[in-house]
Protein backbone atom coordinates (compact mmCIF):
# COMPACT_ATOMS: atom_id res chain seq x y z
CA UNK A 1 0.00 0.00 0.00
CA UNK A 2 1.27 3.69 -0.69
CA UNK A 3 2.79 5.47 2.15
CA UNK A 4 0.67 8.03 3.52
CA UNK A 5 2.71 10.92 2.06
CA UNK A 6 2.41 10.29 -1.27
CA UNK A 7 -1.26 9.79 -0.64
CA UNK A 8 -1.58 12.96 0.56
CA UNK A 9 0.39 15.12 -2.09
CA UNK A 10 -1.81 12.59 -4.52
CA UNK A 11 -4.84 14.31 -3.00
CA UNK A 12 -3.65 17.56 -2.74
CA UNK A 13 -2.67 17.52 -6.38
CA UNK A 14 -6.33 16.05 -7.32
CA UNK A 15 -8.20 19.13 -4.63
CA UNK A 16 -5.92 21.69 -6.28
CA UNK A 17 -6.89 20.37 -10.01
CA UNK A 18 -10.83 19.99 -9.32
CA UNK A 19 -10.90 23.32 -7.63
CA UNK A 20 -9.43 25.31 -10.46
CA UNK A 21 -11.58 23.84 -12.70
CA UNK A 22 -14.43 23.67 -10.83
CA UNK A 23 -14.60 27.27 -10.31
CA UNK A 24 -13.44 28.35 -13.81
CA UNK A 25 -16.19 25.63 -15.20
CA UNK A 26 -19.10 25.81 -12.92
CA UNK A 27 -18.70 28.38 -10.92
CA UNK A 28 -17.77 31.84 -12.50
CA UNK A 29 -20.91 31.03 -15.32
CA UNK A 30 -23.78 30.21 -12.00
CA UNK A 31 -22.25 32.31 -9.23
CA UNK A 32 -24.96 30.04 -7.41
CA UNK A 33 -24.62 29.64 -3.32
CA UNK A 34 -23.76 25.80 -3.46
CA UNK A 35 -20.94 26.28 -6.25
CA UNK A 36 -19.56 28.97 -4.36
CA UNK A 37 -19.65 26.51 -0.77
CA UNK A 38 -18.47 23.55 -2.84
CA UNK A 39 -15.23 25.72 -3.98
CA UNK A 40 -14.74 26.59 -0.46
CA UNK A 41 -14.79 23.28 0.72
CA UNK A 42 -12.26 22.01 -2.34
CA UNK A 43 -9.86 24.88 -0.80
CA UNK A 44 -10.26 23.76 3.24
CA UNK A 45 -9.79 20.36 2.33
CA UNK A 46 -6.85 21.29 0.14
CA UNK A 47 -5.09 23.17 2.71
CA UNK A 48 -6.03 20.69 5.53
CA UNK A 49 -4.19 17.90 3.35
CA UNK A 50 -1.01 20.50 3.11
CA UNK A 51 -1.09 20.80 6.82
CA UNK A 52 -0.80 17.13 7.71
CA UNK A 53 2.45 17.01 5.24
CA UNK A 54 3.89 18.65 8.24
CA UNK A 55 3.05 15.51 10.76
CA UNK A 56 6.76 14.09 11.58
CA UNK A 57 8.69 17.54 11.24
CA UNK A 58 9.23 19.96 14.11
CA UNK A 59 6.40 22.11 12.65
CA UNK A 60 3.66 19.32 13.53
CA UNK A 61 2.49 20.76 16.97
CA UNK A 62 0.38 23.46 14.95
CA UNK A 63 -0.04 22.14 11.81
CA UNK A 64 -1.88 18.64 13.11
CA UNK A 65 -4.34 20.92 15.15
CA UNK A 66 -5.35 23.08 12.21
CA UNK A 67 -5.68 20.36 9.38
CA UNK A 68 -8.33 18.73 11.96
CA UNK A 69 -9.98 22.71 11.93
CA UNK A 70 -9.48 22.70 7.64
CA UNK A 71 -10.61 19.34 7.19
CA UNK A 72 -13.91 19.76 9.43
CA UNK A 73 -13.99 22.88 7.85
CA UNK A 74 -14.37 21.73 4.39
CA UNK A 75 -17.28 18.76 5.82
CA UNK A 76 -19.24 22.31 7.28
CA UNK A 77 -18.83 23.91 4.17
CA UNK A 78 -20.70 20.55 2.12
CA UNK A 79 -23.07 20.52 4.26
CA UNK A 80 -23.38 24.38 3.66
CA UNK A 81 -23.81 23.79 0.09
CA UNK A 82 -26.49 21.25 0.15
CA UNK A 83 -28.30 23.75 2.45
CA UNK A 84 -28.00 26.39 -0.44
CA UNK A 85 -29.22 23.97 -2.64
CA UNK A 86 -32.68 24.68 -1.01
CA UNK A 87 -31.63 28.40 -0.73
CA UNK A 88 -31.30 28.03 3.01
CA UNK A 89 -28.07 28.79 5.39
CA UNK A 90 -25.96 27.29 7.94
CA UNK A 91 -26.00 28.61 11.70
CA UNK A 92 -22.23 29.73 11.31
CA UNK A 93 -22.12 30.61 14.75
CA UNK A 94 -22.75 26.80 16.26
CA UNK A 95 -20.26 26.03 13.54
CA UNK A 96 -17.26 27.98 14.60
CA UNK A 97 -17.83 27.14 18.06
CA UNK A 98 -17.38 23.19 16.87
CA UNK A 99 -13.92 24.29 15.05
CA UNK A 100 -12.89 26.21 18.07
CA UNK A 101 -13.82 23.35 20.23
CA UNK A 102 -11.88 20.99 17.83
CA UNK A 103 -8.82 23.35 17.55
CA UNK A 104 -8.18 23.47 22.05
CA UNK A 105 -9.27 19.68 22.17
CA UNK A 106 -6.14 19.19 19.40
CA UNK A 107 -4.29 21.55 20.79
CA UNK A 108 -4.62 19.73 24.76
CA UNK A 109 -3.59 16.35 22.90
CA UNK A 110 -0.08 16.62 22.49
CA UNK A 111 -0.21 17.42 18.93
CA UNK A 112 3.48 17.81 18.62
CA UNK A 113 3.93 13.56 18.94
CA UNK A 114 0.52 12.26 18.54
CA UNK A 115 -0.78 12.25 14.80
CA UNK A 116 -4.55 11.81 16.10
CA UNK A 117 -4.61 14.77 18.57
CA UNK A 118 -8.09 15.50 19.39
CA UNK A 119 -9.25 12.44 17.23
CA UNK A 120 -12.81 11.86 18.81
CA UNK A 121 -13.56 15.11 18.08
CA UNK A 122 -12.55 15.43 14.80
CA UNK A 123 -14.04 12.18 13.69
CA UNK A 124 -17.38 12.78 15.53
CA UNK A 125 -17.56 16.20 13.73
CA UNK A 126 -16.94 14.52 10.07
CA UNK A 127 -19.55 12.36 11.17
CA UNK A 128 -21.86 14.95 11.94
CA UNK A 129 -21.66 17.39 9.26
CA UNK A 130 -21.54 14.85 6.39
CA UNK A 131 -24.79 13.13 7.83
CA UNK A 132 -26.33 16.67 8.21
CA UNK A 133 -24.98 17.11 4.29
CA UNK A 134 -26.98 13.64 3.47
CA UNK A 135 -29.80 14.75 4.97
CA UNK A 136 -30.35 18.23 3.17
CA UNK A 137 -29.60 16.49 0.06
CA UNK A 138 -32.22 13.76 0.41
CA UNK A 139 -34.87 16.46 1.84
CA UNK A 140 -33.97 18.87 -1.51
CA UNK A 141 -34.61 15.85 -3.22
CA UNK A 142 -37.88 15.05 -1.24
CA UNK A 143 -39.06 18.40 -2.13
CA UNK A 144 -38.54 18.61 -5.88
CA UNK A 145 -41.92 19.33 -7.91
CA UNK A 146 -44.54 17.29 -9.04
CA UNK A 147 -42.78 15.60 -12.27
CA UNK A 148 -41.34 18.25 -14.76
CA UNK A 149 -38.20 19.21 -16.63
CA UNK A 150 -36.69 20.91 -13.14
CA UNK A 151 -37.09 17.41 -11.13
CA UNK A 152 -36.38 15.20 -14.39
CA UNK A 153 -32.71 17.13 -14.45
CA UNK A 154 -32.30 17.66 -10.77
CA UNK A 155 -33.60 14.10 -9.27
CA UNK A 156 -30.88 11.93 -10.74
CA UNK A 157 -28.06 14.59 -9.37
CA UNK A 158 -29.59 14.62 -6.17
CA UNK A 159 -29.57 10.99 -5.28
CA UNK A 160 -26.43 10.61 -6.51
CA UNK A 161 -24.97 13.02 -3.92
CA UNK A 162 -27.11 11.76 -1.68
CA UNK A 163 -25.54 8.46 -1.98
CA UNK A 164 -21.99 9.58 -1.80
CA UNK A 165 -22.37 12.04 1.34
CA UNK A 166 -24.14 8.90 3.29
CA UNK A 167 -21.58 6.70 2.28
CA UNK A 168 -18.49 9.03 3.08
CA UNK A 169 -20.67 9.59 6.43
CA UNK A 170 -21.14 6.08 7.58
CA UNK A 171 -17.56 5.37 6.51
CA UNK A 172 -16.20 8.35 9.13
CA UNK A 173 -19.02 7.03 11.52
CA UNK A 174 -17.16 3.44 11.48
CA UNK A 175 -14.02 5.01 11.71
CA UNK A 176 -15.38 6.79 15.25
CA UNK A 177 -16.76 3.37 16.35
CA UNK A 178 -13.31 2.03 15.55
CA UNK A 179 -10.95 4.68 17.31
CA UNK A 180 -13.15 4.64 20.44
CA UNK A 181 -13.14 0.84 20.71
CA UNK A 182 -9.61 -0.15 19.49
CA UNK A 183 -7.44 3.05 19.28
CA UNK A 184 -5.98 4.53 16.53
CA UNK A 185 -3.14 1.39 16.74
CA UNK A 186 -5.42 -1.12 16.34
CA UNK A 187 -4.62 -3.18 13.41
CA UNK A 188 -8.92 -3.34 12.49
CA UNK A 189 -8.64 1.14 12.67
CA UNK A 190 -5.01 0.92 11.17
CA UNK A 191 -5.62 -1.14 8.40
CA UNK A 192 -9.14 -0.87 7.23
CA UNK A 193 -10.10 3.10 8.38
CA UNK A 194 -6.66 4.27 8.59
CA UNK A 195 -5.54 7.38 6.79
CA UNK A 196 -4.44 5.76 3.76
CA UNK A 197 -8.17 4.39 3.10
CA UNK A 198 -9.56 7.64 4.24
CA UNK A 199 -7.29 9.72 1.39
CA UNK A 200 -8.43 7.28 -1.20
CA UNK A 201 -12.43 7.66 -0.15
CA UNK A 202 -11.57 11.25 0.40
CA UNK A 203 -10.37 11.64 -3.39
CA UNK A 204 -13.21 9.50 -4.96
CA UNK A 205 -15.98 12.06 -2.60
CA UNK A 206 -14.07 15.00 -3.82
CA UNK A 207 -14.26 14.00 -7.96
CA UNK A 208 -17.62 12.22 -7.90
CA UNK A 209 -19.30 15.58 -5.50
CA UNK A 210 -17.62 18.34 -8.00
CA UNK A 211 -19.04 16.32 -11.19
CA UNK A 212 -22.61 16.18 -9.92
CA UNK A 213 -21.90 19.67 -8.84
CA UNK A 214 -20.88 20.91 -12.04
CA UNK A 215 -24.04 18.79 -14.04
CA UNK A 216 -25.95 20.82 -11.22
CA UNK A 217 -24.92 23.96 -12.31
CA UNK A 218 -25.09 23.11 -15.96
CA UNK A 219 -28.76 21.97 -15.28
CA UNK A 220 -29.66 25.31 -13.89
CA UNK A 221 -28.00 27.29 -16.54
CA UNK A 222 -29.96 24.83 -19.11
CA UNK A 223 -33.24 25.89 -16.98
CA UNK A 224 -32.37 29.45 -16.80
CA UNK A 225 -32.12 29.47 -20.63
CA UNK A 226 -35.29 27.29 -21.24
CA UNK A 227 -37.26 29.44 -19.48
CA UNK A 228 -35.92 32.42 -21.07
CA UNK A 229 -37.00 31.12 -24.54
CA UNK A 230 -40.07 29.80 -24.02
CA UNK A 231 -41.48 32.95 -21.55
CA UNK A 232 -42.71 36.20 -21.66
CA UNK A 233 -39.98 38.52 -20.55
CA UNK A 234 -42.59 40.88 -18.65
CA UNK A 235 -45.39 38.86 -17.04
CA UNK A 236 -43.51 35.56 -16.85
CA UNK A 237 -46.59 33.37 -18.48
CA UNK A 238 -45.60 31.40 -21.12
CA UNK A 239 -44.73 32.93 -24.66
CA UNK A 240 -47.39 32.32 -27.63
CA UNK A 241 -45.22 29.35 -29.51
CA UNK A 242 -44.49 27.73 -25.67
CA UNK A 243 -48.21 28.10 -25.08
CA UNK A 244 -49.12 26.55 -28.79
CA UNK A 245 -46.78 23.67 -27.83
CA UNK A 246 -48.04 23.19 -24.62
CA UNK A 247 -51.67 23.06 -26.11
CA UNK A 248 -51.21 20.42 -28.80
CA UNK A 249 -49.61 17.98 -26.34
CA UNK A 250 -51.95 18.14 -23.64
CA UNK A 251 -55.32 18.09 -26.31
CA UNK A 252 -53.02 14.74 -27.99
CA UNK A 253 -52.79 13.45 -24.14
CA UNK A 254 -56.66 14.11 -24.08
CA UNK A 255 -57.53 12.73 -27.29
CA UNK A 256 -59.72 10.04 -25.89
CA UNK A 257 -62.37 13.15 -24.21
CA UNK A 258 -65.33 14.32 -25.82
CA UNK A 259 -64.48 17.62 -23.53
CA UNK A 260 -61.68 18.04 -22.08
CA UNK A 261 -61.45 21.93 -21.09
CA UNK A 262 -62.01 25.52 -21.75
CA UNK A 263 -60.16 28.08 -23.51
CA UNK A 264 -59.89 31.77 -22.56
CA UNK A 265 -59.33 34.91 -24.56
CA UNK A 266 -58.39 38.12 -22.18
CA UNK A 267 -57.71 41.86 -23.06
CA UNK A 268 -57.50 44.44 -21.02
CA UNK A 269 -59.98 47.38 -21.45
CA UNK A 270 -58.60 50.70 -22.42
CA UNK A 271 -55.01 49.38 -22.23
CA UNK A 272 -53.73 52.21 -24.38
CA UNK A 273 -55.16 55.21 -22.33
CA UNK A 274 -53.32 53.79 -19.33
CA UNK A 275 -50.24 53.61 -21.55
CA UNK A 276 -50.92 57.33 -22.71
CA UNK A 277 -52.19 58.57 -19.27
CA UNK A 278 -49.90 56.73 -16.50
CA UNK A 279 -47.09 56.08 -19.09
CA UNK A 280 -45.87 52.75 -19.87
CA UNK A 281 -44.37 51.22 -17.16
CA UNK A 282 -47.84 51.83 -15.73
CA UNK A 283 -49.23 49.66 -18.54
CA UNK A 284 -46.11 47.40 -17.61
CA UNK A 285 -47.48 47.21 -14.08
CA UNK A 286 -51.39 46.17 -15.06
CA UNK A 287 -49.79 43.21 -17.42
CA UNK A 288 -47.62 42.09 -14.44
CA UNK A 289 -50.22 42.49 -12.17
CA UNK A 290 -52.99 40.46 -14.44
CA UNK A 291 -50.52 37.44 -14.75
CA UNK A 292 -50.06 37.44 -10.49
CA UNK A 293 -53.89 37.07 -10.56
CA UNK A 294 -53.84 34.24 -13.34
CA UNK A 295 -51.30 32.13 -11.61
CA UNK A 296 -53.13 32.88 -8.29
CA UNK A 297 -56.57 31.88 -9.88
CA UNK A 298 -55.73 29.21 -12.01
CA UNK A 299 -54.69 25.38 -11.28
CA UNK A 300 -51.67 23.41 -11.12
CA UNK A 301 -52.50 21.85 -14.38
CA UNK A 302 -53.80 24.82 -15.97
CA UNK A 303 -51.39 27.40 -18.93
CA UNK A 304 -51.16 31.01 -18.86
CA UNK A 305 -49.80 32.67 -21.89
CA UNK A 306 -49.21 36.11 -23.85
CA UNK A 307 -49.88 36.56 -27.14
CA UNK A 308 -50.06 39.85 -27.45
CA UNK A 309 -49.15 43.22 -26.45
CA UNK A 310 -52.55 42.66 -23.75
CA UNK A 311 -54.04 39.85 -25.23
CA UNK A 312 -53.93 36.39 -22.85
CA UNK A 313 -54.65 32.67 -23.45
CA UNK A 314 -55.62 30.63 -20.48
CA UNK A 315 -56.24 27.46 -20.44
CA UNK A 316 -58.25 25.54 -17.36
CA UNK A 317 -57.36 21.90 -18.18
CA UNK A 318 -60.42 19.65 -18.01
CA UNK A 319 -62.73 22.56 -16.79
CA UNK A 320 -66.83 23.52 -17.89
CA UNK A 321 -67.56 26.71 -18.19
CA UNK A 322 -68.93 27.18 -14.46
CA UNK A 323 -65.24 26.46 -13.27
CA UNK A 324 -63.92 29.13 -16.23
CA UNK A 325 -66.18 31.94 -15.10
CA UNK A 326 -65.45 31.41 -11.45
CA UNK A 327 -61.55 31.31 -12.46
CA UNK A 328 -61.99 35.00 -14.29
CA UNK A 329 -64.08 36.02 -12.39
CA UNK A 330 -61.40 35.73 -8.91
CA UNK A 331 -58.94 36.90 -11.76
CA UNK A 332 -60.87 40.23 -11.77
CA UNK A 333 -61.97 40.80 -7.93
CA UNK A 334 -58.01 40.18 -7.18
CA UNK A 335 -57.64 43.24 -9.86
CA UNK A 336 -60.09 45.02 -8.16
CA UNK A 337 -58.19 45.03 -5.28
CA UNK A 338 -55.04 46.55 -6.78
CA UNK A 339 -54.13 50.19 -8.20
CA UNK A 340 -51.66 51.24 -10.60
CA UNK A 341 -48.54 52.78 -8.84
CA UNK A 342 -50.10 56.29 -8.42
CA UNK A 343 -53.08 54.81 -6.98
CA UNK A 344 -55.66 54.65 -9.78
CA UNK A 345 -57.22 51.77 -10.30
CA UNK A 346 -56.21 48.75 -12.86
CA UNK A 347 -58.18 48.21 -16.03
CA UNK A 348 -60.46 45.98 -16.63
CA UNK A 349 -60.71 43.09 -18.27
CA UNK A 350 -62.94 41.10 -20.98
CA UNK A 351 -63.05 37.75 -21.66
CA UNK A 352 -64.00 35.20 -24.33
CA UNK A 353 -64.43 31.44 -23.23
CA UNK A 354 -65.04 28.47 -25.48
CA UNK A 355 -65.36 24.65 -24.38
CA UNK A 356 -62.36 22.57 -26.02
CA UNK A 357 -63.57 19.07 -27.73
CA UNK A 358 -62.10 16.11 -29.05
CA UNK A 359 -61.24 16.97 -32.36
CA UNK A 360 -60.80 20.74 -31.84
CA UNK A 361 -57.28 22.29 -33.04
CA UNK A 362 -55.82 24.96 -31.09
CA UNK A 363 -55.98 27.83 -33.44
CA UNK A 364 -59.40 27.01 -34.24
CA UNK A 365 -60.69 27.21 -30.15
CA UNK A 366 -58.70 29.93 -29.55
CA UNK A 367 -59.91 31.43 -32.99
CA UNK A 368 -63.65 30.94 -31.33
CA UNK A 369 -62.57 32.37 -27.88
CA UNK A 370 -61.35 35.39 -29.89
CA UNK A 371 -64.48 35.74 -31.42
CA UNK A 372 -66.59 35.56 -28.10
CA UNK A 373 -64.21 38.26 -26.51
CA UNK A 374 -64.90 40.65 -29.64
CA UNK A 375 -68.44 39.76 -28.48
CA UNK A 376 -67.64 40.96 -24.71
CA UNK A 377 -66.03 44.16 -25.81
CA UNK A 378 -68.65 45.53 -28.18
CA UNK A 379 -71.15 44.72 -25.47
CA UNK A 380 -69.35 47.26 -23.61
CA UNK A 381 -66.24 45.57 -21.43
CA UNK A 382 -65.45 43.92 -18.38
CA UNK A 383 -67.37 41.27 -18.86
CA UNK A 384 -67.79 37.05 -20.13
CA UNK A 385 -68.75 36.20 -23.48
CA UNK A 386 -69.03 32.55 -24.36
CA UNK A 387 -68.57 31.60 -27.94
CA UNK A 388 -72.10 31.02 -29.76
CA UNK A 389 -70.62 27.13 -30.59
CA UNK A 390 -71.21 26.85 -26.33
CA UNK A 391 -74.02 29.20 -25.95
CA UNK A 392 -76.27 30.93 -28.18
CA UNK A 393 -74.22 34.11 -29.16
CA UNK A 394 -74.55 37.36 -31.43
CA UNK A 395 -73.05 36.54 -35.10
CA UNK A 396 -69.73 36.99 -35.48
CA UNK A 397 -68.73 40.11 -36.88
CA UNK A 398 -65.06 39.94 -37.52
CA UNK A 399 -62.59 36.63 -38.47
CA UNK A 400 -60.87 35.31 -35.41
CA UNK A 401 -57.13 37.48 -35.18
CA UNK A 402 -54.23 36.57 -32.65
CA UNK A 403 -51.58 38.73 -32.44
CA UNK A 404 -48.25 37.73 -33.12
Amino acid sequence: MLDVVSLRVSFAVVAVTLLALFYFVAYRSTRSAYAGWWCVALGAFLAGSGLYLLDGTSQQWWGNPLGNVCIVGGAASVWAGARAVSGLRVGWLLVAASLVVLLVASALDHPGRNDWSGGPFFLGLMTTYLALAATELHRAWRRLPAPGPRARVYRPILRSLTLMCTGVAVFYLARFVAFLAVGQDGRLFDVFLGSQVTTLVTTVMLATVSFSMTALSYADDTIDLRARATRDGLTGLLNRDELMQQLSQRWRAHRRRAVHGVVVMADLDHFKRVNDVHGHAAGDFALQMFAAACRSALGPGDLAGRVGGEEFVLYLDQADLDEARAAVEQVGSMLQRGTLPDGTVLPTVSYGLTVARRGDDPDVAIGRADRALYVAKSEGRDRVAVAEDDERAPADPRPPTIAP
